[in-house]
C-alpha cells in the first residue's frame, strides 16, 4: 500500500514485560488499519517519582518510529496512540511531556494516551459496547455501555495493590507455596518447589534473586506458566489458578455493562497458559454473568492502539474520552 492511498498511524503498547511498536496504513476509503511488523523491546519503560518516565518511553519509541516510517516510505504519522500499563495512576509525566515530545520529533498533531485496558478493549471489542479483561503480567478489566458515558474499570492497580489473578499474582502465589514447602510449613507444594529450584535457585537464594530487581512483576509473572504446568497433578497449583479465575471473573463482573447480550473478551498473554486457568475462569463467568458472551480476543492491545490512532486520524473516535483512561490531543 502506498502513501498515495493511505495515511500512516503509529501504535505503542507498553506493559510490564516490554514495549511493542507498530505502524499501520489506514486506507483512504476507511477500513481497518493494515499493521506492519512490530518492533519489540524486552525491557519495560522505567517508572520514577513522576510515574511512567516520558524520556525513557520516548527514547525507546522514537528510533523504532523512524525505522517504521522509513520502511513504509511515509513522510509522517497522521496520528499516534500510546497505550501503557499504569496510565491512569502513573501517567502524569506522559500526559505532561509526551504530546510535545512526539510533535517536535515526529510532527505528530493527533495523539491519544490510553490505559492498557482501553487499548485491549479497542483491540477486542472495537468501538462497540462490552467489556474486556486484559491479563498479562498484570490484570485489568474495563467496559463501557451503550450510552458510552464513561469507562468502568476494575483492578489494574499494580502487583503490590492488586492485579489479582494476573501473571505476577499467580507467579508470586506459586513461589510462596514453594517457599512454604522449602520451610516445611503447611500449604506448601513440593512440585512448585522443584520448579522454583529448577528455574531460579534454592529458597535461601530467592530474596537476593528477587528483591533487588526493578522488573519484579515480570520476574514473578515468568513463574505463572510453571504453576500451570504443575496444576494437573498438584492440588496447590490447581487451587492457585482456581482462585486466579475467581479474581479475574470478579473484575469482569464489576465492569460488564447491563446491556443485553454484552460481550466479555479475554485478551493478553496470560491466557496462553491454557485450560488450567481458562476452565475455572469460564466456570465462574458462567455462574456470575450467565447472559454474557465470553470469547477470546482476536486482536491484541497493540492492534487496539492502532485502531484508536486510525479513528483519531479519521475524526471517527467514539470511545469515551476520559482523563487517565483515554486522553486525546
Amino acid at each position: 500500500m502506498t502513501t498515495d492511498t493511505a495515511r500512516w498511524v503509529l501504535g505503542v503498547d507498553s506493559g510490564g514485560s516490554g514495549l511493542r511498536i507498530a505502524a499501520a496504513a489506514v486506507p483512504a476509503d476507511g477500513g481497518d488499519p493494515v499493521e506492519s511488523d512490530a518492533v519489540e523491546t524486552a525491557e519495560p519503560v522505567a517508572t520514577g517519582d513522576g510515574g511512567i518516565d516520558a524520556d525513557d518511553l520516548l527514547g525507546k519509541v522514537l528510533p523504532a518510529a523512524r525505522r517504521l516510517l522509513d520502511a513504509a516510505g511515509a513522510g509522517s504519522f497522521t496520528a499516534v496512540c500510546v497505550g501503557a500499563a499504569g496510565m491512569a495512576s502513573l501517567g502524569a509525566d506522559l500526559r505532561a511531556r509526551l504530546p510535545r515530545g512526539l510533535r517536535d520529533a515526529l510532527g505528530v498533531r493527533r495523539l491519544a494516551l490510553a490505559a492498557d485496558g482501553v487499548t485491549a478493549y479497542a483491540g477486542a471489542v472495537g468501538q462497540h459496547p462490552g467489556a474486556v479483561v486484559a491479563a498479562g503480567t498484570g490484570m485489568i478489566a474495563v467496559g463501557t455501555g451503550l450510552d458510552a458515558a464513561g469507562w468502568r474499570r476494575a483492578d489494574g492497580w499494580g502487583h503490590l495493590l492488586g492485579d489479582c489473578g494476573g501473571g505476577a499474582w499467580i507467579g508470586r502465589a506459586g513461589l510462596e507455596a514453594a517457599m512454604r514447602a522449602f520451610d516445611g510449613r503447611r500449604g506448601g507444594s513440593a512440585a512448585l518447589l522443584a520448579r522454583m529450584e529448577a528455574v531460579f535457585g534454592t529458597g535461601t537464594q530467592m530474596p537476593g534473586l528477587l528483591y533487588p530487581r526493578t522488573d519484579r512483576p515480570a520476574v514473578l509473572a515468568s513463574f505463572a506458566p510453571e504453576v500451570a504446568r504443575c496444576a494437573p497433578h498438584d492440588p496447590v497449583a490447581a487451587g492457585i489458578l482456581t482462585e486466579a479465575g475467581e479474581h479475574i471473573a470478579a473484575a469482569a463482573v464489576a465492569v460488564c455493562p447491563a446491556d443485553p447480550g454484552s460481550s466479555v473478551a479475554l485478551t493478553g498473554g496470560l491466557f496462553g497458559i491454557g485450560e488450567p486457568l481458562l476452565a475455572p475462569l469460564r466456570a465462574e463467568l458462567a455462574v456470575r454473568l450467565p447472559r454474557a458472551r465470553v470469547s477470546s480476543a482476536t486482536a491484541t492491545p497493540l492492534a487496539g492502539a492502532l485502531r484508536i490512532a486510525a479513528a483519531l486520524a479519521a475524526e471517527e473516535l467514539v470511545l469515551p474520552v476520559e482523563r487517565g483512561m483515554l486522553d486525546v490531543w
